[in-house]
């Protein structure tokens, strides 16, 4: 590498030891259709080792928002990385798609191995929860874009569906269906701007214990869950008619991008009782019901629509899951 170009920031040599640092969690990804190896221009992925017959391929791309700057804050990297694959492989998921592959793009002002490898490790454990291949990604080096010790990351997931199971199914959904919620393990990766904002205000530092146990690092950091273990079997049984991934505009406006004309979601305002965390945040910043469901998943990370008669299977089969309401008609 020059002197030059590391005088003007950007060391070369830091970012080929980082891939030889990461390969291994890389190659620990492997499933069918990837090898999971690092290094070339692009990721290499065979759709027909997989085993679908008539394949749509179905994609996703996101970020973790401004978590990244509480995630920094307290020194706690990894759970960001499980963070990035969740907010992709959960999206892809609700088309009734599974998880193929997913590459990363991990962007600083100044790379510092620990905290990057600490990322990719957690990237690495959320692709393993959600059966992709981490085939690829890119890390880049950009001096006076972001402050020392500050970065930006973005994901990018592709999964398949054979083409007569993708969901939603707006065809079969009708008044009655119900809707079973999974829940979250925290406000995942969304609303973070006022939880900040909200932080500050009651003068609270993430170390600090919460007023409901632990400290508001342990709630705020969990990492999202990624729902492809528990969702996958009842997609094998056809049991479900849609689903909704609770991100950014909450219940209140995911839901109904799933719904065909005429059906609106009805809810069980006792089924929705807050959890503690997010009680708070209603109380600190003394926010009106609805806005709460529009910032925050309030404890509900993914609906799912299903028959009438298929509910107590479901319910059965994801023990964690509760009823949430119904479908109306509009």
């Amino acid at each position: 590498m020059t002197d030059a170009y590391q005088k003007a920031g950007v060391d070369i040599d830091a970012g080929n030891a980082l891939v030889k640092r990461i390969a291994p969690l890389a190659a620990a990804t492997r499933r069918p259709g990837a090898d999971a190896s690092l290094g070339g221009f692009g990721g290499l992925f065979d759709l027909k080792a997989t085993g679908f017959e008539d394949p749509i391929l179905v994609s996703g791309t996101d970020g973790v928002g401004t978590k990244l700057l509480l995630a920094i804050e307290a020194g706690a990297y990894h759970n960001i990385g499980i963070d990035l694959v969740a907010m992709c492989a959960n999206d892809v998921l609700v088309q009734g798609a599974e998880p193929l592959f997913f590459l990363d793009y991990f962007a600083t002002g100044k790379l510092h191995q620990d905290s990057a490898a600490s990322v990719v490790e957690g990237i690495a454990e959320g692709c393993r929860q959600a059966g992709a291949a981490l085939i690829g990604g890119e890390t880049a080096e950009m001096p006076g874009l972001y402050d020392d010790g500050h970065f930006d990351l973005a994901g990018f997931c592709v999964g398949a569906v054979e083409r007569n199971r993708i969901l939603p199914n707006q065809e079969a959904m009708a008044a009655g269906d119900v809707m079973i919620a999974l829940p979250s393990s925290g406000p995942h990766a969304n609303g973070f701007s006022l939880i900040r904002k909200l932080l500050t205000e009651q003068g609270v530092n993430i170390a600090d214990e919460a007023p409901f146990g632990g400290t508001w690092s342990d709630h705020l950091l969990a990492p999202t869950k990624i729902y492809v273990e528990d969702i996958k079997p009842l997609l094998d049984q056809q049991l479900l008619r849609g689903m909704s991934h609770i991100t950014g505009g909450g219940l209140i406006e995911n839901m109904p991008r799933v719904l065909p004309d005429g059906l609106v979601p009805h809810y069980d305002e006792q089924a929705l009782a807050l959890p503690d965390l997010f009680a708070w945040f209603q109380d600190a910043g003394q926010l009106g019901l609805q806005e709460l469901r529009t910032v925050f998943n309030c404890g509900v990370g993914m609906v799912l629509i299903v028959a009438p008669k298929d509910a107590a299977q479901v319910l059965h089969a994801t023990p964690d899951a509760f009823a949430i309401g119904e479908l109306r008609s509009s």
